[in-house]
């Protein structure tokens, strides 16, 4: 997908996602772009955009309760007009969204360890300064969901695990116990949400701001494959790697089956490995929401 036509209007770019002013507003728009270890692949997934916006906003729907966000509209229709030539390449992949002062903290959740945190732990015992039980093993259930806060990098850079401490340090007390508070309440309704559709959510990663009245908003894109990790429950088990609907199947393919070193350019996919990455995805979306895919994408 390409949006040359907007790039006068352009602010900023992700590794997935491209901000367009418009007006006081921004235009968030999901690419098909797919990132693994700080590096943006050559090769994209088809309709994964559209998997990322359909299930962020029923995602927004089912925390409404909890914290705001910044979505105004994501009907096509209702854009601001100057958009209309441009309805086909947005319609399912974008949100109109209010400009927020971004907090420069990556809130993560953690239920179940695994991933740099099941590593962190192997060498201190310890995640983000929280201390846990010994013998715990990679995909363990946790006691209970622990906040685990890191540094935001630039793309091609890694984000850095921090401590609870460090976060009050950086944006103060007030605004430390919002973001544990806020990051903790909306990952323990998604497990549950999730487990009942018998997906276990092991961690995610969500995106905090302040509105223009200094209200702690939610940003960007909330609980997809590309922000948290889906195991199917029935095939959970400890002490190995989990059968996932995210892109663990991507990072497997580029570790063990593409010859990558990690240093250079990473190398392009296999038709096999994009079309099994999209329909997790796909899969992922229709499980959690209890709706299909293919209805989303007509009617967006």
């Amino acid at each position: 997908m390409t949006m040359t036509e907007l790039d006068q209007r352009h602010v900023h770019s992700g590794k997935v996602r491209d901000l367009y002013a418009v007006g006081d507003d921004l235009l968030m728009v999901a690419s098909d772009r797919i990132s693994a270890f700080d590096w943006v692949l050559p090769t994209e997934i088809p309709d994964k955009g559209a998997v990322l916006t359909g299930l962020t906003l029923w995602w927004f729907e089912q925390l409404e309760d909890i914290v705001p966000t910044h979505l105004l509209t994501a009907a096509v229709a209702d854009y601001p007009r100057e958009l209309a030539a441009y309805a086909d390449v947005l319609r399912g992949r974008s949100m109109m969204c209010r400009r927020l002062d971004m907090v420069d903290v990556e809130c993560v959740a953690r239920g179940y360890l695994t991933g740099s945190g099941y590593k962190d732990y192997t060498e201190t015992g310890q995640v983000s300064g929280i201390e846990l039980p010994s013998g715990l093993l990679d995909g363990s259930r946790l006691p209970e969901p622990i906040f685990t806060p890191s540094s935001k990098a630039p793309i091609g850079e890694h984000d850095q695990a921090i401590d609870y401490g460090t976060v009050v340090a950086h944006v103060g007390q007030e605004t430390a116990e919002q973001l544990r508070s806020v990051t903790l309440a909306i990952y323990r309704r998604a497990a549950d949400i999730a487990e009942q559709a018998g997906i276990i959510l092991a961690d995610t990663k969500i995106e905090l701001g302040r509105d223009r009245a200094g209200v702690l908003t939610l940003g960007d894109e909330v609980l997809t494959p590309d922000s948290s990790r889906f195991w199917p429950r029935a095939d959970w088990q400890p002490g190995r790697q989990q059968p996932s609907y995210d892109k663990q199947y991507v990072r497997d393919w580029l570790l063990h089956d593409s010859g990558w070193d990690r240093t250079s350019p990473p190398p392009a996919l296999p038709d096999e490995v994009v079309e099994r990455t999209r329909s997790k995805y796909v899969e992922a979306y229709e499980r959690l929401t209890g709706r299909r895919f293919s209805a989303y994408l007509e009617q967006g």
